[in-house]
Protein backbone atom coordinates (compact mmCIF):
# COMPACT_ATOMS: atom_id res chain seq x y z
CA UNK A 1 0.00 0.00 0.00
CA UNK A 2 1.48 3.79 -0.67
CA UNK A 3 -0.33 6.80 -1.30
CA UNK A 4 0.09 9.20 -3.77
CA UNK A 5 0.77 12.39 -2.23
CA UNK A 6 0.96 15.60 -4.08
CA UNK A 7 3.29 18.06 -2.40
CA UNK A 8 6.28 16.35 -0.88
CA UNK A 9 9.40 18.21 0.87
CA UNK A 10 12.34 15.97 1.34
CA UNK A 11 15.77 16.90 2.84
CA UNK A 12 19.01 14.69 2.27
CA UNK A 13 17.34 14.36 -1.18
CA UNK A 14 20.46 14.02 -3.43
CA UNK A 15 21.85 10.50 -2.27
CA UNK A 16 20.78 7.17 -0.47
CA UNK A 17 17.49 7.13 1.02
CA UNK A 18 16.54 10.68 0.47
CA UNK A 19 16.95 10.51 -3.27
CA UNK A 20 15.11 6.70 -3.59
CA UNK A 21 12.29 8.18 -1.63
CA UNK A 22 11.99 11.01 -4.40
CA UNK A 23 11.85 9.46 -6.77
CA UNK A 24 9.39 6.87 -5.43
CA UNK A 25 7.11 9.89 -4.68
CA UNK A 26 7.51 11.24 -8.45
CA UNK A 27 4.68 11.21 -10.93
CA UNK A 28 2.44 13.73 -12.78
CA UNK A 29 0.91 15.97 -10.79
CA UNK A 30 3.13 15.79 -7.89
CA UNK A 31 5.33 18.91 -6.79
CA UNK A 32 8.23 18.16 -4.95
CA UNK A 33 10.16 20.16 -2.86
CA UNK A 34 14.09 18.90 -2.39
CA UNK A 35 17.18 19.87 -0.63
CA UNK A 36 20.51 18.45 -0.26
CA UNK A 37 23.94 19.51 0.21
CA UNK A 38 25.73 18.35 -2.95
CA UNK A 39 24.15 20.92 -5.19
CA UNK A 40 25.64 19.19 -8.25
CA UNK A 41 24.06 15.26 -7.26
CA UNK A 42 20.93 17.53 -6.11
CA UNK A 43 20.06 18.59 -9.37
CA UNK A 44 20.78 15.25 -10.78
CA UNK A 45 18.22 13.31 -8.43
CA UNK A 46 15.76 16.57 -9.65
CA UNK A 47 16.05 15.64 -13.06
CA UNK A 48 15.53 11.83 -12.60
CA UNK A 49 12.20 13.12 -10.86
CA UNK A 50 11.30 15.16 -14.11
CA UNK A 51 11.81 12.62 -15.73
CA UNK A 52 8.85 10.74 -13.96
CA UNK A 53 6.63 13.76 -14.60
CA UNK A 54 7.06 15.55 -11.32
CA UNK A 55 7.47 19.42 -11.05
CA UNK A 56 10.75 19.64 -9.09
CA UNK A 57 11.87 22.33 -6.85
CA UNK A 58 15.27 21.95 -5.69
CA UNK A 59 16.98 24.09 -3.27
CA UNK A 60 20.58 23.71 -1.77
CA UNK A 61 19.61 24.31 2.06
CA UNK A 62 21.49 23.42 5.14
CA UNK A 63 19.22 22.09 7.76
CA UNK A 64 21.19 23.55 10.30
CA UNK A 65 20.63 26.82 9.10
CA UNK A 66 16.99 27.03 10.85
CA UNK A 67 15.94 30.68 9.41
CA UNK A 68 16.59 29.38 6.19
CA UNK A 69 15.10 26.23 6.70
CA UNK A 70 11.72 28.29 7.62
CA UNK A 71 12.14 30.90 4.88
CA UNK A 72 12.30 27.48 2.43
CA UNK A 73 9.08 25.68 3.75
CA UNK A 74 7.18 28.74 4.48
CA UNK A 75 7.05 29.19 0.51
CA UNK A 76 6.58 26.19 -0.70
CA UNK A 77 3.07 26.11 -0.30
CA UNK A 78 0.83 23.33 0.64
CA UNK A 79 3.03 20.01 2.12
CA UNK A 80 0.76 16.81 1.81
CA UNK A 81 4.22 14.66 3.57
CA UNK A 82 7.80 16.31 4.64
CA UNK A 83 10.42 13.48 5.46
CA UNK A 84 13.06 14.97 7.76
CA UNK A 85 15.62 12.33 6.14
CA UNK A 86 19.23 14.60 5.95
CA UNK A 87 21.77 13.19 8.41
CA UNK A 88 25.23 12.16 8.74
CA UNK A 89 26.99 8.79 10.49
CA UNK A 90 30.50 8.52 11.68
CA UNK A 91 31.48 6.58 14.38
CA UNK A 92 34.53 5.94 17.32
CA UNK A 93 36.89 3.89 14.96
CA UNK A 94 37.27 1.99 18.48
CA UNK A 95 38.66 5.10 20.42
CA UNK A 96 36.67 8.30 21.98
CA UNK A 97 34.51 9.63 19.50
CA UNK A 98 35.88 13.15 18.92
CA UNK A 99 33.74 16.06 20.31
CA UNK A 100 33.08 17.88 16.97
CA UNK A 101 32.16 15.19 15.14
CA UNK A 102 29.40 14.54 18.10
CA UNK A 103 28.79 17.88 17.74
CA UNK A 104 27.98 17.93 14.09
CA UNK A 105 26.01 14.58 14.18
CA UNK A 106 23.40 16.06 16.34
CA UNK A 107 23.27 18.96 14.69
CA UNK A 108 22.49 17.75 11.82
CA UNK A 109 20.79 14.34 12.57
CA UNK A 110 18.70 16.19 15.78
CA UNK A 111 18.45 19.77 15.15
CA UNK A 112 18.74 19.64 11.72
CA UNK A 113 15.21 17.44 11.60
CA UNK A 114 13.45 19.96 14.08
CA UNK A 115 14.24 22.39 11.81
CA UNK A 116 12.69 20.74 9.38
CA UNK A 117 9.64 19.11 11.29
CA UNK A 118 8.96 21.99 13.59
CA UNK A 119 8.08 24.68 10.88
CA UNK A 120 6.43 22.13 8.34
CA UNK A 121 3.94 21.12 11.52
CA UNK A 122 2.89 25.04 11.97
CA UNK A 123 2.46 24.95 7.98
CA UNK A 124 0.26 22.42 8.26
CA UNK A 125 -1.91 23.13 11.15
CA UNK A 126 -3.06 26.46 9.01
CA UNK A 127 -3.93 24.08 6.05
CA UNK A 128 -7.43 22.56 4.95
CA UNK A 129 -7.32 18.42 5.48
CA UNK A 130 -6.75 16.12 2.74
CA UNK A 131 -9.14 13.64 1.05
CA UNK A 132 -7.76 11.34 4.14
CA UNK A 133 -8.68 13.88 7.06
CA UNK A 134 -5.24 14.73 7.57
CA UNK A 135 -4.04 18.42 7.03
CA UNK A 136 0.20 16.65 6.49
CA UNK A 137 2.15 14.13 7.71
CA UNK A 138 5.58 14.80 9.23
CA UNK A 139 8.15 11.61 8.92
CA UNK A 140 11.61 11.38 10.62
CA UNK A 141 14.40 9.35 9.40
CA UNK A 142 15.54 7.81 12.91
CA UNK A 143 17.14 4.08 12.22
CA UNK A 144 17.22 0.47 14.10
CA UNK A 145 20.45 2.30 15.82
CA UNK A 146 17.78 4.23 17.77
CA UNK A 147 17.32 0.96 20.20
CA UNK A 148 20.88 0.31 20.53
CA UNK A 149 23.26 2.42 22.63
CA UNK A 150 26.44 0.78 20.68
CA UNK A 151 29.72 2.03 22.29
CA UNK A 152 31.16 2.44 18.48
CA UNK A 153 28.70 5.02 17.46
CA UNK A 154 27.23 6.89 20.98
CA UNK A 155 26.39 10.52 19.33
CA UNK A 156 24.65 8.59 15.94
CA UNK A 157 22.74 5.87 18.40
CA UNK A 158 21.71 8.58 20.67
CA UNK A 159 20.59 11.37 18.08
CA UNK A 160 18.34 8.73 16.23
CA UNK A 161 16.75 7.62 19.78
CA UNK A 162 16.34 11.21 20.17
CA UNK A 163 14.56 11.87 16.88
CA UNK A 164 12.65 8.49 17.34
CA UNK A 165 10.92 9.13 20.37
CA UNK A 166 9.85 12.74 19.77
CA UNK A 167 8.15 11.91 16.50
CA UNK A 168 6.11 9.18 18.70
CA UNK A 169 5.38 10.96 21.24
CA UNK A 170 4.30 14.15 19.62
CA UNK A 171 2.37 12.24 17.43
CA UNK A 172 -0.42 11.42 19.79
CA UNK A 173 -1.09 15.05 20.60
CA UNK A 174 -0.63 16.41 16.70
CA UNK A 175 -2.86 14.03 15.37
CA UNK A 176 -5.80 15.92 17.56
CA UNK A 177 -5.17 18.90 15.24
CA UNK A 178 -5.45 16.50 12.11
CA UNK A 179 -1.63 16.26 12.03
CA UNK A 180 0.57 12.32 12.02
CA UNK A 181 4.18 11.92 12.83
CA UNK A 182 6.03 9.21 11.76
CA UNK A 183 9.39 7.59 13.25
CA UNK A 184 10.65 5.38 10.35
CA UNK A 185 13.37 3.15 11.67
CA UNK A 186 15.51 1.31 8.64
CA UNK A 187 17.80 -1.13 9.39
CA UNK A 188 21.06 -1.67 7.09
CA UNK A 189 20.34 0.30 3.33
CA UNK A 190 23.02 0.18 0.89
CA UNK A 191 24.11 4.05 0.66
CA UNK A 192 27.21 6.02 0.46
CA UNK A 193 26.73 6.21 4.22
CA UNK A 194 27.35 2.53 5.12
CA UNK A 195 29.73 1.95 2.46
CA UNK A 196 31.95 2.67 4.81
CA UNK A 197 31.33 0.53 7.23
CA UNK A 198 33.79 -2.50 7.98
CA UNK A 199 31.47 -5.02 9.87
CA UNK A 200 28.64 -7.05 9.02
CA UNK A 201 25.37 -5.60 8.14
CA UNK A 202 22.31 -7.89 8.38
CA UNK A 203 19.77 -7.53 5.96
CA UNK A 204 21.42 -4.97 4.05
CA UNK A 205 18.82 -3.62 1.85
CA UNK A 206 18.61 -1.29 -1.91
CA UNK A 207 17.51 2.35 -0.62
CA UNK A 208 14.69 1.41 -3.40
CA UNK A 209 13.22 -1.10 -0.90
CA UNK A 210 13.89 1.09 1.80
CA UNK A 211 11.85 3.94 0.47
CA UNK A 212 9.10 1.77 -0.56
CA UNK A 213 8.58 0.55 2.63
CA UNK A 214 8.96 3.36 4.57
CA UNK A 215 6.09 5.19 1.87
CA UNK A 216 4.06 2.23 2.71
CA UNK A 217 4.31 2.26 6.30
CA UNK A 218 2.79 6.04 6.47
CA UNK A 219 0.69 5.20 3.76
CA UNK A 220 -0.72 2.87 6.45
CA UNK A 221 -1.10 5.44 9.41
CA UNK A 222 2.01 2.93 11.27
CA UNK A 223 3.71 5.60 13.96
CA UNK A 224 6.72 3.77 13.91
CA UNK A 225 7.66 2.57 10.69
CA UNK A 226 10.83 -0.69 11.58
CA UNK A 227 12.23 -2.75 9.12
CA UNK A 228 12.97 -5.39 8.34
CA UNK A 229 11.78 -7.33 10.97
CA UNK A 230 14.63 -9.50 12.22
CA UNK A 231 17.19 -6.49 12.41
CA UNK A 232 14.24 -4.98 14.42
CA UNK A 233 13.89 -7.84 16.90
CA UNK A 234 17.39 -8.04 17.35
CA UNK A 235 18.32 -4.22 18.12
CA UNK A 236 15.12 -4.88 20.56
CA UNK A 237 16.50 -7.76 22.45
CA UNK A 238 20.45 -6.24 21.93
CA UNK A 239 18.59 -2.92 23.62
CA UNK A 240 16.77 -4.47 26.70
CA UNK A 241 20.49 -6.08 27.63
CA UNK A 242 22.95 -5.01 30.34
CA UNK A 243 25.31 -2.03 28.86
CA UNK A 244 28.20 -4.12 30.59
CA UNK A 245 26.91 -6.88 28.24
CA UNK A 246 26.07 -4.75 25.23
CA UNK A 247 29.94 -3.18 25.59
CA UNK A 248 31.39 -6.58 25.98
CA UNK A 249 29.70 -7.68 22.23
CA UNK A 250 30.29 -4.62 20.91
CA UNK A 251 33.89 -4.29 21.44
CA UNK A 252 34.25 -7.94 19.79
CA UNK A 253 32.97 -6.51 16.14
CA UNK A 254 35.00 -3.73 14.54
CA UNK A 255 34.13 0.11 15.28
CA UNK A 256 31.84 2.46 12.92
CA UNK A 257 34.79 4.70 11.32
CA UNK A 258 35.20 7.67 12.58
CA UNK A 259 34.86 10.86 10.06
CA UNK A 260 37.69 11.74 7.91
Amino acid sequence: MQAAWDHVLITGASSGLGRALAEACARPGAVLHLSGRDATRLEEAAAACRAKGADVRPAAVDVRDAPAMARWIAQAGRLDLVIANAGISAGTGGDTEPAAQAARIFETNLTGVLNTALPAIEAMARQAPGADGVRGRVAVIASLAAFVAAPGAPAYCASKAAVQRWAEALDASERRRGIRLHAICPGYVRTPMTARNAFPMPFLMDAEEAARRTLSGIARGRVRVAYPWPTYAMARFAGALPPAVTAWFFSRVPAKAAEG
